[in-house]
């Protein structure tokens, strides 16, 4: 039983704050096309590519490309202001980072700039720095990544580039672009997840739009299918536009967390929770708490507005059809007309199908073959994989970023000793708890 639940105002960040004695840094590297070889070609700059290149610096490893179609982190943050989002669900101590090095990490970085704080924002500083759970505004989150690219000299080793293949060998990587290939001698997938696309049947043209499209100003009645955060996101602006909402729930009843990954999942013991136990165990774990489910901060609003008439929400109703018009469908034969219909149905993790040959995947019911010390693809180990690739190894928290800093820890330290000819070190490579 939850007997506080905290107040909507949390969600309320500014947004486009200027962060001064940030240091200068290059988007993009200075040529147009990247090296013909390197050290380690890592294939996305997302916050998964940002923690493994800052890893790989402090290992001494600067021979680095990174490869991406935006900035490092561009996409990201491109994302999360389509859905006009100020602050991050993951608390302080989750952030693209290194394990095992002294760094400034994210809370460091946000007490440094106290005086840009609010007093709200304020506030979650005192909860995170007592141990309790804490919401991170969008803005420090995107200033202190700003600050990994320039403290780490990622803007200049980044290149605009979309990769088509990877193509592993025995002693090397070939890493193949529209315009290019780098050779190196290890590559790191950080390739995230992708929308999850509408059931076959399904219409999808003019008034129909993805949680990752731009929306279309004006529409008086919005139409909501999906369960999860990215959901609430839609639901609260339609209201805040003044439209009447309808939101479609397959469940019975919206799941609220402060998480999106039960907290267990984040420290060691949980983890270890998937270390030696059988294929199928880990599927039921996964399928169990990998589950859609709601920041707190948004049930006030929506209870609010349900109340008054502005939202109605179809509780346990599963979606049969979309139509044009816009008309939605319900299992039970009810249908919702509107002027707008927003799918937000989830993602679906990479498992690096996009990029290598699938006998190299050797997937197993969606999920990549990996190594669980190294988090290589066990048939082409000079390949490694970070986020929710790699959740049958590290469970429902590899596609946070919490999880990316587990990740980062074994690929970094395996790539390390790889190029070094060192030992892999265990204690930096695995942890079961």
């Amino acid at each position: 039983m939850i007997s506080f639940v905290p107040e909507p105002h949390l969600l309320g960040s500014v947004r486009g704050r200027d962060w001064p004695g940030l240091l200068p840094s290059p988007a993009f590297a200075d040529s147009a096309v990247p090296p013909r070889s390197a050290d380690v070609v890592i294939a996305g700059a997302g916050p998964a590519g940002l923690a493994v290149a800052s890893a790989l610096w402090h290992h001494g490893i600067r021979d680095v490309v990174l490869l991406d179609r935006d900035r490092p982190c561009g996409r990201f943050f491109g994302r999360i202001d389509l859905l006009r989002q100020r602050v991050l669900r993951s608390p302080y101590e989750h952030h693209p980072g290194v394990e095992g090095f002294r760094d400034c990490e994210l809370l460091d970085f946000a007490r440094m700039h106290w005086s840009l704080l609010s007093p709200v924002e304020r506030n979650e500083i005192r909860m995170a720095q007592a141990g309790h759970r804490s919401v991170v505004p969008i803005d420090v989150f995107e200033a202190y990544c700003e600050h990994l690219v320039a403290s780490h000299h990622i803007g200049e080793r980044t290149w605009r580039q979309n990769v088509r293949d990877v193509l592993p060998s025995a002693d090397s990587v070939s890493v193949r672009t529209d315009t290019t290939t780098v050779t190196a001698r290890f590559a790191v997938l950080c390739m995230g997840e992708s929308r999850r696309e509408a059931p076959d049947g399904w219409w999808t043209g003019d008034g129909v739009r993805y949680w990752d499209q731009p929306m279309p100003p004006g529409a008086g009645r919005v139409i909501v299918i999906g369960a999860g955060l990215t959901a609430a996101h839609l639901v609260s602006n339609a209201l805040a536009d003044g439209a009447e909402v309808h939101w479609v729930i397959r469940e019975t009843e919206e799941r609220y967390q402060c998480a999106d990954v039960n907290s267990k999942f984040f420290r060691p013991e949980g983890r270890a929770r998937f270390d030696g136990v059988s294929w199928e165990d880990r599927l039921t774990l996964m399928g169990r708490f990998r589950r859609a489910s709601i920041m707190f901060e948004f049930r006030p609003g929506f209870q609010r507005a349900e109340a008054e008439g502005r939202l109605i929400v179809h509780r346990g109703r599963a979606v049969k059809a979309v139509s044009s018009g816009v008309s939605v469908e319900l299992e039970d034969g009810t249908r919702v007309g509107g002027d707008l219909a927003l799918l937000a149905l989830g993602t679906t993790p990479s498992t690096g199908s996009e990029v290598l040959p699938d006998e190299v995947i050797n997937a197993r019911d969606g999920w990549a073959d990996l190594d669980e010390r190294t988090l290589a693809y066990r048939l082409a180990p000079r390949v490694h994989a970070v986020g929710a690739t790699a959740g049958m190894v590290l469970g429902p928290a590899a596609r946070n970023i919490d999880g990316h800093r587990v990740a980062t820890a074994r690929v970094a330290a395996a790539v390390a000793a790889g190029l070094l000819d060192r030992p892999l070190v265990p204690d930096l490579a695995v942890s079961r708890g």
